[in-house]
């Protein structure tokens, strides 16, 4: 018998809040977190904007010691789990640990630790290299650590599918749990990836904006993008069984009821030009929720703000969607948190049921010319009143991998 996943508890830390709340309040009021790259001297750089994380430091959140053993995604990691998990109400007292897995990823991982360490090795030598420098490094210590934390003992693993991981995630968590293998999963991403090799390797890509106008560097969907903006933070949802949920009379954000991923198998960096890979995540995702493509009010889109990734997703949606395409409401939030990779979509889940909850569809903000090749029903640069039961969040990531959600307002049956 499956059973039906909600969603109890939220948090993050983004470019543009410090926590859920802050960051949706951020949306609301149509906040920019792009702003000139504060952490290293850009000169020489075509790219010089990103969307940092503002203000931070790590010695409000850990001790000394704790801080210099934690790769920047770790420590976001960390901050969103703790208050995702505060927020769900989860404790000993009302839920076995055992069975409360963490399912966090990062696309890249401890990148700044990496450069780091490589600096020290070629400058310094090979003793001089920290011995926290794999521990810090590797791609599943985001989740290793929420565990550790927490003390958390479920099953705990990081999946890896470049910018489509924290949906990835989610999906997974979400299948985990409908499948009675765990009764909780912290699920979501992190990234921290603003460095001089992480915006080198994706600048030499030709992925990267290189405008210089905070306004019109990420702008999805617009005929004048050139690129993504680099993001950072991290998003974390607890998903719980529904019948666990309601025994500990937690409040219920909204449900998961459905989750489709395929591969295009076509470029380790393009995606399929005709959006068909994009296509099939979508409809094997409203298969499992058991709905049409008509029931979707919104899709948060993965709307990266490149020539290529707008383009596909649109044909990718319409393709998908059939007629139903021209009505669903569409838009992309990344012109407020840039991207931020293998955590956007854990990010975008929590504005997908912010909306739900709110009956609010975010805009696509500083958006000004028509491409008249992405003709979806885009909400643009104002937020929009509507009714909202059902979202649909996509995410498409580097080697083909694409990644779909559904939520849904939720309803006693």
């Amino acid at each position: 018998m499956e059973r039906r996943v909600v969603i109890t508890g939220i948090g993050a830390i983004t470019p543009i809040g410090k926590n859920a709340n802050e960051t949706w309040e951020g949306i609301k009021n149509k906040k920019c977190g792009i702003d000139k790259i504060s952490a290293f001297d850009t000169l020489g750089y075509k790219t010089t904007l990103a969307a940092e994380v503002k203000n931070y430091n790590p010695e409000e959140y850990f001790d000394v010691k704790q801080a210099k053993r934690l790769d920047r995604s770790s420590q976001f990691a960390i901050i969103s789990a703790r208050e995702a998990f505060k927020d769900s109400g989860i404790t000993k007292e009302n839920t076995d640990f055992n069975r409360v897995g963490i399912f966090v990823s990062s696309g890249i991982g401890g990148l700044i630790t990496i450069q780091n360490q490589c600096k020290i090795y070629f400058e310094k030598g090979h003793s001089r290299v920290s011995p926290m420098f794999i521990p810090m490094s590797i791609v599943n210590m985001p989740a290793g650590n929420i565990a550790i934390e927490l003390g958390l003992k479920g099953e705990s693993m990081s999946i890896v599918t470049a910018c489509a991981s924290s949906t990835h995630s989610i999906g997974e968590a979400y299948k985990t749990i409908k499948h009675g293998y765990e009764d909780v999963i912290l699920a979501g991403g992190a990234e921290a990836c603003i460095c001089e090799i992480g915006i080198t390797g994706f600048e030499n890509m030709k992925t990267l904006s290189n405008s210089n106008d905070i306004s019109r560097a990420s702008i999805p969907f617009d005929k004048e993008r050139n690129g993504f903006v680099m993001g950072e933070g991290a998003g974390i949802l607890v998903l719980e069984e529904l019948e666990h949920a309601k025994k500990r009379k937690a409040k219920i954000y909204g449900e998961i009821i459905g989750f489709g991923a395929t591969s295009d198998a076509y470029h380790i960096t393009s995606p399929s030009p005709d959006g068909e890979g994009g296509a099939r995540a979508i409809t094997r995702a409203i298969e499992d929720a058991k709905i049409k493509p008509e029931d979707i009010n919104y899709i948060n889109a993965h709307g990266t703000s490149t020539t290529l990734n707008d383009l596909t997703e649109t044909l990718a949606i319409k393709k998908a969607l059939g007629k139903a395409s021209k009505n669903v409401l569409v838009s992309s939030t990344k012109g407020n948190t840039g991207h931020l990779l293998g955590a956007a979509g854990a990010v975008e889940a929590i504005f997908s049921i912010k909306a739900i909850q709110s009956q609010l569809v975010p805009p696509t903000i500083n958006y000004k010319v028509k491409d008249e090749e992405c003709d979806l029903n885009l909400v643009t640069n104002e937020l929009k009143e509507a009714k909202i039961n059902i979202v649909m969040s996509n995410s498409l990531g580097f080697g083909g991998h694409n990644s779909s959600i559904i939520l849904k307002k939720y309803e006693e049956e």
